[in-house]
Order: structure tokens, then C-alpha cells, then sequence
């Protein structure tokens, strides 16, 4: 979706998003011609934090996945939750997963569990909390599903008919579930959805799951047709460019209009505004779930149907979201008031031990798990498997070439370094090959473990790890395998000086620095990144920069035994002063990677190196390493003038570099100042800020004429094709805003055809091949008739629909029309081959009569000019009851024909015709030859 989205703003052309939804399409900066129907998680999270603060709650588990659909909503809830100060606990779960300890788990951090996986999953822990008596009252359930639940027989209800279905009924009392909002006393959107059941069914034999419950997708392509008919309306009377996507969307944002199922608002940034409904079991014996309160995102408000039945509880009471004693009978008013101090010691001591107990078991279970896991290794790669890539590569404005095999390298124009690169094909993708400092990885467990957790991690800021590989040709040499980002270092787009750099496009690089960085301190298992540096800043092909070389410290670090190693020296440039004076005592901290990104600041305030002028030789750099690491009362640090940047950049730079680690900012805080700061840019705006300076480069007076030729231009070719599509006369009265009243004509002659044998063509061919063959035969019709005074209503499938006689009455001529065209369509059947079956031999059936009819245009959205009358469904039955190759016509047809003598006409006698009866019919033969 993202590549489409880049291509839609790259051509500005419109694009409408009714079913993929990610938080990266939200950046409306990247895609600014994109606009989202569909319904984003991040309300929901909404209507859960209304009702934790609604309930006094302050904390929960959210059972989540980690991939596919559902993941989203987790990442939604864990975030739209922590903004709102409710403290959160996530564990993510899996397909094949023992729920029991995971509840376990759950139930010593708070009474208020979320689950954000697909129904099956939510089932089986509902059948595990039933197991261990988490069913009884104290425990609540929250579920997302938002197309389908327990109200019928989804992947999600109690009810499957196996054997577990009655612990299940009882289960789901404490099980509450969100969906999207569905309006069940609407009888047009029901309706909607009736049809759609009915023409799955019968179309195409597809039995609907879930009971028949309606498909919300359907909806929202549903409403981004009606919603993009409006902005083309719109922007054609206003006389605008229905081809200018930025024009349409202006139509599209910030609106209402009228949808299946009522109202849509679309925000000011091209969002949909959702509304979710909270679904309780209301009929405990039946086990039947009702909705009892909707949640709506443009008012941020809850409306109650029902009360919710809090099982356990008395009317008007809800479950707390920990005990009244705590978790661990740590609140005081539980302490026993008695003397009874041997029975209390005793009462904790069994508690304290089956606690242990059961702790120790979890332990075991999840440490056997851990090892079972760790043993697959599904990060290992082989070397084999690897194809050697050989690419070039030009970086902004090719002053860097890249040739590379398996072994190739980047060099400047100046010919001062090398980087070294290994690129390689992994199942499809371009990746990089690192090989390890050390040349080995030793498969320890915390390695294997460090090795499982950086493959589960993924950030739109991080560089993904694909894998490593153990049986490498250089001498057994094990390679970090990652995924390759084309533009090269943010180092390298520094350097380049034919980029023109604005603040906006400084601040948003350092903004997806910042944000790879966040990740990465929020992650347990990482904490921190450890080698900070803009060459460890890559930028992939839309401009997003990405952080890469974190993880297996011991295995990445840089050390050498030459004091006067350049490479080596450079690099530590960018390390705190605290790391620099115990190099190998102190291992990376937060702090140390704070300092560099304000040494990456500096770096991007300046497009240059760090302590560039100091830094001339060898030598130099050594001196300014020694300058770092001294205790000084005035720290050495890079010079940047105050002209260079703003006195708040500036400000955040000094913080990051301060001498002691405890006065630099978290990363939580460089990114509130950072947003403060740079209010307009949220990272990523590279496309925007490249289109723009095009723009303004141009010239201004050239371009509006160009546009204003290309409007004229645009302007006469939608002219041309409104009038194939619609009679000029009809055309011209709706251009004019004019109503079209229904016409009525004594009498027109009406042709109809199909081709014999279609079936049985179209199940030999493939859809492509069908739309080639009736775009070329009906090509060639639309050729042939309009040698005639005819009027081509419309195609359906194989069918062919002319009449002549209207809109322009041509008094009896009408029959001869219709009769010298229709055997001129005959005689080019015989010669049209198909293009794909060329041995196929075409057979064209058709049907003419004749009688009055009435025509008019149908509807506003796409308007069609229609035709109406037993004229009509008696040429029609002409034709179906005909034969191949072979005219079959009226005996009122035949009798106007016989006015002009010119025919030959073959008696074919009566035939029974549905709805008709006996009627008599001929045969148009030919024409005969003039003397």
C-alpha cells in the first residue's frame, strides 16, 4: 500500500483507502492524495481509554500479536492507553501457546485484561481462564473483533459444537467484546448487505461465514465510491481538474456526506472518524450477546442501551482493577487486627509458598519454551541461499557510484575512504552483509537469545534484521545479514552538497533519528543502541532514516591495536566522554547515546564532520580525543556559530553533550523539544520538500499558461467523451444543469446480439483474454455502425444494444438503418478473429423489431441513457429465440422493410415466444442486387 500511496503523490492523481489501514499512511505529508475510509484502530483505543476512565481504572494486560491484522490494534491500544497515563503490561502470544501461565502471569499484575488477537486465539483463552477460575466476576475481558463475535457462530463464539462449548457459555460472561459500530435498525444498509449475502450466493457459490453478518470492507468501498462521485460532481461544475489529485481531495477532507449506513465524517487530514460499539452478553441462559454502548470518535462520547451486567456484582457496582488487598495483601486494611500472629505468619508462609510454586512451574514451562524456541534458530541463513547481486547505485546527484559484487565497494569522488559493502538477493530483496568484527559468532544462549529478539524487532526507523549466517567462504566467517537501504548513510547525504537542505528537511532526518533511538530504549531486551554515529544512519529509497548496527555488542565492537589507526580513531568521535576514558570497562548507556546524537545534531546543522576544523590529520584527531576526555571546567566540545542554527537547537545540542550523563534529556524528552521546535514536520517529508523546491525553481508564468492550456485541453476531451457516452442533446442539457425529461417516440427499430458459444469461450479463456476479445470484436462494430444513422445505447457482457429512430427522428428510415447495419455487423463476423483462439469461428446472433418506445436518463450518479417499452423485450426475444449467424426480425419490422423493396426477407413461420405467444417471424437474408 505504501508504493502505491508514493506512486499516487509522485502522478497526483487521487487515491481512496477503504480497506489497508497502517499507522505509517497516516503521515499525509508522504501521501498527500491519500484519503482513508476505512476504520482505524486508534479510535478504538479511544472508546477503551473512555471507559478505563470512566471505571476508575488505572492499569491492564493487553494480550497482543506481534504480526498480521491484529497487530495493529495492539501497537494502538499500547500507545492511545500510555498517553492517557493507564499504565499497561503487554505480552505477546502466539499460535501454539499454552495460556494458562501466560494468564497466570496476567493475574499477578491487574484484574483488567485486553485481547487483540484473531477469534480463535480469544476462545482459547476464555477456555484457559475458565480453567484456572478467572470466570467468576473478578477478572473482565475486553476483546477486539471487529467484523465479527460471539453473536453468532463466528471464528470467536463460544459456541463451535465441540465439547467445550458449555465452560465456554459460562467463560464469556466475563468476556466483553468492541466492534465496529453496526446500525441494526437501518433498513437500507441492511438491505445493502441482504444483496451482497444473495449475490455471493448465487454468483459465486460463496457461503458466508459468521452467521451471514455483514461485511464492513463492503461498506467502505461502498462509501468511498459515493465520496469520490461527489468531489468529481463537485469539481466538474466548478469547472475544476478531475485528474489534479490535490483539486479532488480539497472535495473529499474535511467533510460530511451521507453513507450505507448514515452519516461519515472525514477529518481535516483525510481520516475517517469511526464509531465502536461495546457488545456484553445480556442473555446469560442463551448465552446471546447485545451491543450496550456506542462509542462515537467525532465526540469522543458514550451512549448506554444497557447497563452492563458485571457478573459477580450487585447492580450499580463494577470490578476494581486490583484486589481490595492488592496483589500481594500489601494494603494495609487487610492487616489482621487480632493477636493472632502464628495463624497470620502461618496463612502467609502457605500463600508465600504456593506462590513460589506456582511462579517456579511458570518458570520452568516458559524457560522450556525459551529453549525449544532459541534451538530453531529461524534467524539462521544459509550461505547458499544468498545470490550475488551486482548493482550500481547513485546517491542524490551521482557523486558517488557504487560497483559491487558480493564484494564490492563504494568509493568517493575524491578518492580520500572507502566503505566497504557486501550486497547479496535473500528470497526476493536486496540485503547487506556485515561480516562479524570478530570473524565468529560463539552460540551461547544469551547470543541465541540476543539473536531471537533482534529478529522479532520491527520499526519504521530501524533497520530490519534478516538473519545471520554461520557457513560463510572466507574462512568460516559468520555475516550479519540486514536489509539494504539504497540512498547509503546520512553521512553520505550530509556530504553531498548538491542537495539543498532546508530546516525542514534537518529537522525531519533528525526527527526518524530520534524516533529509531525511542524504539530502542523502550525495548527491555535492548535498552540502548551503543554505536550512535550518522554512518550508522541510513537512508532508504523514500528518504526515511533508519538505524542500524545495534544488537551483539560484543561481537560489533571496534578495537585496534594502532594508535594511529585512522578509521578507528574517527569513530570514536561520536562516544561520550565517560565511554572514551574507560573504553573497556563501561559498556554503551543511554546517556552515551544521547551525547551522539548531539554530536549527529551538530553534524546536520553543519553538513560536516564532527570537530571538522581540529580534525585536519591523525594527529589532530587524537589531540581532540584527549581534549574530550580531560577533566576540564569548560568540556571541549564542537564549535557551531550561533548564526548556524536557532538558540533552541542549539540549546538541546548542549544539553546532549553535557559533561555529566545524568543532566543530558531521555530520548522521551529530545523528542518533545524536537516536535516543539519543529512543529510542521513529523519525519519523512523528503517527496514534499524535493516537489516543492521543483515547484519554486520553475517558472511561475510558464507553468500557469501550461496548466491553463492543459485545462482547456482536459476540458474538450472530457466534452468528447460525455458525448459518446450520452446523445449530444441530452449531453448538452445536463451540462447546461438542465433537467432531462423522459421522451416518448411513435416508432424506432430495435437491434439486439449476442455470440453463441460465449460460455463455453470464456471458461477455455482467461478474464484477460475475454475483455481483449470484446474490446476488439465491439471496436469493430462501434467502427461499422457508425456508418449508419444509429444510436449505440449500451454493452452488457456479450450483448450488443442499437437502435436508430431516436433521439433523432429519421421517420421510417429507421428499419433500413438498422437492417443495412446489422448485416454489415454479420459480414464482419465472418472475418474477425479471435485473438487468443484464432481456429475459433465467431457466431453473431441478433434480433431486430420495431414499435414505440420511450427513453430518458437514468440517475446522477453516472447518469445512462435508457430505453423503455415492450419494444424493447420484444427485441429482445427476437434475439434470444434466433439462431447463429442469422438476423432474426418482427413482422412489424419486415413490414416497413417491404416499403423500400430492397430486401430479401425469408418467411421463417411462427415460433412461441415467452410472454408473447405464437407470433409470426422472418429471416433478413440479404440485399438485393442492384440492376
Amino acid at each position: 500500500m505504501e508504493s502505491v500511496g508514493d506512486l499516487a503523490a509522485a502522478l497526483n492523481i487521487p487515491i481512496l483507502s477503504p480497506s489497508a489501514s497502517r499507522h505509517g499512511l497516516d503521515d499525509k505529508g508522504r501521501y498527500p492524495t491519500l484519503t482513508q475510509l476505512v476504520f482505524k484502530p486508534s479510535t478504538m483505543a479511544d472508546f477503551l481509554g473512555r471507559l478505563f476512565l470512566l471505571y476508575g481504572w488505572d492499569s491492564f494486560v493487553l494480550l497482543g500479536v506481534s504480526s498480521g491484522y491484529h497487530s495493529l490494534p495492539t501497537a494502538a491500544v499500547e500507545d492511545g492507553m500510555r498517553e492517557l497515563g493507564i499504565r499497561s503490561y503487554v505480552i505477546y502470544i502466539d499460535e501454539v501457546e499454552d495460556f494458562n501461565a501466560t494468564l497466570e502471569e496476567a493475574s499477578l499484575i491487574s484484574r483488567i485484561i485486553v485481547i487483540s488477537a484473531k477469534g480463535h486465539l480469544v476462545r482459547k483463552i476464555m477456555l484457559s481462564a475458565y480453567n484456572l477460575g478467572q470466570v467468576g466476576g473478578d477478572y473482565v475481558f475486553f476483546s477486539y473483533q471487529p467484523f465479527n463475535n460471539t453473536l453468532h457462530f463466528g471464528n470467536d463464539a463460544w459456541r463451535q459444537g465441540d465439547a467445550d462449548d458449555e465452560k465456554l457459555k459460562t467463560a464469556y460472561r466475563a468476556l466483553m467484546t468492541i466492534r465496529l459500530f453496526e446500525p441494526t435498525d437501518d433498513s437500507e444498509y441492511n438491505a445493502f448487505h441482504r444483496d451482497i449475502l444473495d449475490r455471493a450466493s448465487r454468483d459465486y457459490n460463496v457461503t458466508p461465514e459468521s452467521g451471514g453478518e455483514a461485511n464492513f470492507f463492503a461498506t467502505c468501498y461502498h462509501d468511498a465510491l459515493i465520496l469520490y462521485s461527489l468531489a468529481i460532481n463537485e469539481t466538474l461544475h466548478e469547472g475544476g481538474d478531475i485528474h489534479n489529485g490535490l483539486t479532488l481531495r480539497q472535495k473529499m477532507w474535511n467533510r460530511t456526506f451521507r453513507g450505507i449506513a448514515g452519516d461519515i465524517v472525514m477529518t481535516s487530514s483525510g481520516d475517517r472518524i469511526a464509531a465502536y460499539s461495546l457488545w456484553d452478553m445480556t442473555d446469560t441462559d442463551n448465552g446471546v450477546f447485545e451491543p450496550v454502548v456506542n462509542f462515537y470518535g467525532l465526540s469522543n462520547e458514550l451512549k448506554f442501551y444497557k447497563p452492563i451486567k458485571w457478573h459477580g456484582f450487585p447492580d450499580g457496582e463494577f470490578p476494581p482493577d486490583t484486589p481490595r488487598c492488592g496483589f500481594y495483601n500489601e494494603n494495609p486494611i487487610c492487616k489482621p487486627k487480632d493477636d493472632n500472629t502464628v495463624l497470620l505468619i502461618a496463612s502467609i508462609l502457605t500463600v508465600c509458598a504456593l506462590i513460589v510454586c506456582v511462579s517456579a512451574t511458570s518458570v520452568v514451562y516458559r524457560k522450556q519454551k525459551q529453549n525449544a524456541e532459541l534451538m530453531k534458530m529461524s534467524w539462521k541463513i544459509r550461505y547458499d541461499d544468498l545470490i550475488s547481486k551486482a548493482i550500481s547505485k547513485s546517491i542524490a546527484s551521482s557523486m558517488r557510484s557504487l560497483s559491487m559484487s558480493m564484494t564490492g565497494s563504494l568509493t568517493d569522488e575524491n578518492n580520500e575512504r572507502q566503505i566497504f559493502t557486501k550486497i547479496a538477493q535473500y528470497e526476493g530483496r536486496l540485503v547487506a552483509l556485515k561480516p562479524i568484527g570478530n570473524g565468529k559468532l560463539e552460540l551461547t544462549r544469551s547470543v541465541l537469545v540476543e539473536l531471537r529478539n533482534l529478529r522479532h524487532l520491527e520499526h519504521p526507523n530501524i533497520v530490519r534484521f534478516v538473519g545471520a549466517c554461520t557457513d560463510g567462504p572466507d574462512d568460516g566467517k559468520h555475516l550479519i545479514i540486514t536489509e539494504y537501504c539504497t540512498k547509503g548513510s546520512l553521512q553520505d547525504i550530509l556530504e553531498n552538497d548538491a542537495l539543498k537542505l532546508e530546516w525542514d528537511f534537518k529537522s525531519s532526518l533528525l526527527i526518524d533519528v530520534i524516533k529509531g533511538l525511542s524504539f530502542l530504549h523502550h525495548r527491555r531486551e535492548l535498552g540502548v543502541h551503543g554505536r550512535m554515529r550518522s554512518s550508522n544512519c541510513v537512508v532508504d529509497s523514500r528518504f526515511v532514516v533508519k538505524l542500524t548496527d545495534f544488537g551483539l555488542l560484543d561481537y560489533r565492537d571496534i578495537t585496534s591495536d594502532n594508535d594511529n589507526d585512522q578509521t578507528y580513531l574517527k569513530k570514536m568521535l561520536w562516544n561520550a566522554p565517560e565511554l572514551l576514558r574507560a573504553p573497556t570497562k563501561n559498556r554503551p548507556t543511554t546517556e552515551g547515546d544521547i551525547y551522539s546524537v548531539g554530536i549527529i545534531m551538530q553534524e546536520v546543522v553543519m553538513r560536516g564532520p564532527p570537530f571538522e576544523n581540529e580534525c585536519r590529520d591523525t594527529d589532530n584527531v587524537k589531540v581532540v580525543l584527549e581534549k574530550i576526555q580531560s577533566h576540564s571546567t569548560q568540556p571541549f566540545r564542537p564549535h557551531v556559530p550561533p548564526e548556524a542554527c536557532s538558540p533552541e537547537i542549539h540549546a538541546i545540542m548542549a544539553r546532549c553533550w553535557h559533561e555529566t550523563p545524568e543532566e543530558r534529556p531521555t530520548v522521551d524528552e529530545l523528542m518533545a523539544n524536537m516536535k516543539k521546535i519543529s512543529k510542521n514536520v513529523s519525519g519523512g517529508i523528503m517527496d514534499n520538500l524535493l516537489s516543492r523546491m521543483e515547484f519554486y525553481a520553475s517558472n511561475l508564468e510558464g507553468l500557469v499558461e501550461e496548466r491553463t492550456s492543459a485545462f482547456l485541453e482536459e476540458k474538450k476531451r472530457s466534452e468528447t467523451l460525455l458525448y459518446e457516452v450520452l446523445p449530444k442533446s441530452v449531453a448538452d442539457q445536463l451540462k447546461m444543469g438542465s433537467t432531462v425529461h423522459p421522451e416518448s417516440y411513435d416508432n424506432v427499430t430495435i437491434f439486439f446480439s449476442d455470440i453463441v458459444g460465449f460460455t463455453e469461450l470464456s471458461s477455455d479463456s482467461t478474464p484477460m483474454q475475454v475483455v481483449a476479445l470484446l474490446n476488439d470484436l465491439y471496436t469493430c462494430f462501434d467502427g461499422i455502425i457508425g456508418n449508419f444513422d444509429v444510436y449505440k445505447v449500451e454493452t452488457i457482457g456479450d450483448a450488443y444494444m442499437v437502435v436508430s429512430g431516436l433521439p433523432i427522428r429519421n421517420g421510417s428510415a429507421h428499419a433500413r438503418e438498422i437492417a443495412d447495419m446489422a448485416l454489415s455487423l454479420l459480414g464482419a463476423v465472418g472475418t474477425f478473429k479471435v485473438r487468443h483462439k484464432p481456429e475459433w469461428k465467431l457466431q453473431l446472433r441478433a434480433g431486430v423489431h420495431s414499435g414505440p418506445c420511450v427513453s430518458g436518463v437514468v440517475g446522477l450518479k453516472m447518469p445512462r441513457y435508457c430505453l423503455f417499452g415492450d419494444t424493447v423485450n420484444t427485441a429482445s426475444r427476437m434475439e434470444s429465440n434466433g439462431e447463429a449467424l442469422k438476423i432474426h426480425i418482427s413482422d412489424t419490422t419486415r413490414h416497413i422493410l417491404q416499403e423500400f423493396d430492397e430486401f430479401i426477407i425469408k418467411d421463417r413461420g411462427e415460433i412461441e415466444m415467452k410472454g408473447k405467444g405464437k407470433q409470426r417471424t422472418f429471416w433478413l437474408i440479404g440485399q438485393q442486387s442492384q440492376p
